[in-house]
């Protein structure tokens, strides 16, 4: 077995708390593509490979692997990342390597998601059958039927289908011995970290019996079932994935996104995170944390009257690129257009009449646009 650790990639500021992401057997880390970004905002996600799939190299594990063996190489890439501990979702196989990480190494894991996943996948015979297919003739006629398996009818991801298709046989073959010998049903109520379960209603390869087999022996578990939703969930119902994830996971620059979105809009908040760099991800990250998750979240003061101080705030300093922005919010927040013409009146007299005047003009070119619309 290779000591090299699997293909990752990192995304979000390096301050953020960490969230690793599992993939599900056959796919690569482009199952996240839809979840990931959203993530991102709150989190440092890290995104890995199976061995042989994506970018893995296929000799990072060998026949008669384990779960065990996965979860060894998900401790050494975070061990790599200066990650401690972290929170952790997975799909199918890689809400396993979660499971069984919540239950051998719980000093690790700080919350855990285990979506479109079991407990167990239905013992020895049908996985050894699939591994011994698998390395006799490839992966084409699997990688024809995946759409079945893996999404709702008319309904799929033809990215994830190749993803399948160009898997390295014997990596496969490898995680199909290592789902052949997983069972976690009897030590379920060890895991102590807040877990999610989340099921697709009309998944046939893991059915929501399996989440609410896990759901019933984690103490504390909740139970998410997603309509319209079958194996891979994030890639078919990224929103509902997004939102339930946000949920459980939460933290300050969780709750102050959400808040962004509400009062900056979801277009303007969008092409921020669209913007965004690694030299800027940490600053995105504590705006999002700190003033929205703290300062604009705090009950004390209501949104208009925060609304109200901003933009005296941003006229003071003659910040009027952001003044625009904040005069869209204040409607947003509940202020008339006099109301806004009112707080600029205040400014005149406390900041100066020059910057009034400028910030009049903002004010009634954002107001005359908002008419049109």
């Amino acid at each position: 077995m290779s000591t090299e650790l699997p293909h990752h990639t990192v995304e979000g500021a390096p301050t953020a708390p960490a969230l690793l992401l599992g993939p599900s057997l056959g796919t690569s880390t482009a199952l996240w593509d839809a979840v990931a970004p959203e993530l991102s905002t709150a989190h440092r996600v890290v995104r890995w490979d199976l061995p042989g799939h994506g970018t893995s190299r296929a000799d990072l594990i060998g026949p008669g692997a384990t779960v065990a063996d996965l979860a060894e190489l998900v401790l050494a890439l975070a061990d790599s990342l200066g990650i401690d501990r972290f929170a952790y979702a997975g799909v199918s196989l890689g809400g396993a390597v979660g499971l069984h990480l919540a239950v051998h190494h719980p000093e690790r894991i700080e919350s855990l998601a285990v979506i479109c996943s079991s407990a167990h996948f239905g013992g020895f015979a049908p996985w050894e059958e699939r591994a011994a297919l698998v390395r006799r003739e490839g992966l084409a006629a699997l990688a024809e039927t995946a759409p079945q398996r893996w999404f709702t009818p008319g309904f799929t991801v033809p990215g994830l289908v190749d993803d399948h298709r160009n898997t390295d046989p014997d990596a496969y073959a490898a995680c199909c011995d290592a789902l052949a010998a997983y069972d976690l049903r009897g030590v379920l109520p060890k895991v102590g970290a807040p877990t999610l379960v989340i099921a697709g209603r009309e998944d046939p390869a893991t059915p929501p019996a399996h989440a609410r087999e896990i759901a019933d022996a984690v103490p504390g578990a909740s139970l998410t079932e997603l309509a319209g939703a079958s194996h891979l969930a994030p890639a078919e119902r990224p929103d509902a994935v997004v939102a339930a994830l946000r949920g459980h996971f939460g933290g300050a620059a969780a709750s102050g996104m959400a808040v962004r979105r509400e009062v900056l809009g979801g277009a303007h908040v969008d092409r921020a995170q669209g913007n965004t760099t690694p030299l800027t991800a940490r600053f995105q990250d504590f705006i999002s944390r700190y003033a929205w998750g703290e300062i604009w979240t705090d009950p004390t003061l209501a949104r208009r009257e925060r609304s109200m101080i901003t933009l005296t705030a941003l006229v003071a300093h003659g910040h009027y690129e952001e003044l625009a922005m904040h005069v869209r919010a204040a409607r947003r927040n509940g202020l008339s257009p006099e109301e806004i013409g009112a707080v600029l009146m205040q400014t005149a007299v406390y900041c100066g009449v020059p910057a009034a005047n400028s910030a009049f003009a903002v004010a009634q070119r954002v107001l005359a646009e908002e008419s049109n619309e």
